[in-house]
């Protein structure tokens, strides 16, 4: 059997800019995207820290070392400037592959800057 579990975490980033106008997506700093293991146009699901939206999109790459985290397109009207998000990824992994399996979650601080990564272990209480 197949699980779909945390693949990689943004924690508590801040929205530095929305643009309506552009096609859609959500621009994230090269090196967030690296620290979480997030791919280029992966679909991520984004959690409004102060609104409580939830929504997914896809994740493009923004300027290394920006700090960027942009909503583009419908997801402008998500969010604002400011606003903390939590951005995640999940993988399909295999039962058999479970234990092996160790998501990426990155802590960011208040310029978006990693200031904590930890890769978990799935495992199961005895």
């Amino acid at each position: 059997m197949k699980r779909e579990v945390l693949g990689g975490k943004i924690h508590r980033a801040h929205v530095t800019q929305v643009n309506l106008e552009y096609e859609g997506s959500c621009a994230i700093d090269e090196n967030l995207l690296d620290a979480a293991n997030i791919r280029p146009y992966e679909r991520i699901h984004i959690y409004n820290m102060n609104s409580g939206t939830r929504f997914d999109t896809y994740a493009i790459p923004g300027k290394r070392g920006s700090g960027m985290i942009g909503l583009n397109g419908a997801a402008a009207r998500l969010g604002h400037r400011g606003d903390r998000v939590i951005i995640v990824s999940f993988v399909q992994v295999d039962d058999e592959s479970l234990p092996q399996h160790k998501p990426m979650v990155v802590v960011v601080d208040e310029h978006n800057r990693p200031v904590k990564n930890k890769r978990h272990s799935i495992r199961r209480k005895a």
